[in-house]
């Protein structure tokens, strides 16, 4: 079973994006508290929080099941987080726009940072047998 995924480090992994999203964001709204204002710095924490929540939820619903389950099991609860992320984004970023009327460059600056995250991740945390292995039937 070479190709089965390893759960519990996809888990950790996963988590670990959570963190260094929340990570990101503190160093942002400090950034943008001690560079432009308190509105700045609440605004990118408001970004980075919406993100950074977002993925949580997404991550805690994803690998909510036990690793014996079917892979059709684990797919729908992964299209499942992903589906309550995006409900997640659009509801608090309206609410937060509506109510709250950040500064809207921090807020969106720090939202979008914290898909660096990702992108690290992915290029950090991947196995290097998963990185240069091409996919089934993609030979040509």
């Amino acid at each position: 079973m070479a190709d089965a995924i390893d759960l519990p480090a996809a888990r950790r992994l996963a988590f670990g994006v959570v963190l260094g999203q929340a990570a990101v964001t503190v160093v942002a709204a400090l950034v943008g508290w001690l560079a432009a204002s308190r509105t700045a710095g609440i605004s990118a924490l408001l970004g980075g929080g919406i993100a950074t929540l977002a993925t949580f939820a997404m991550v805690a619903v994803a690998f909510r099941q036990a690793a014996a389950a079917s892979p059709a099991r684990l797919l729908g609860t992964f299209f499942g987080g992903e589906a309550l992320k995006l409900v997640l984004v659009v509801v608090l970023f309206v609410a937060v726009l509506r109510w709250l009327h950040p500064a809207p460059i921090a807020l969106l600056a720090t939202y979008g940072a914290t898909f660096l995250v990702y992108w690290l991740a992915l290029g950090l945390g991947l196995p290097a047998r998963a990185m240069g292995r091409p996919l089934r039937g993609a030979q040509g």
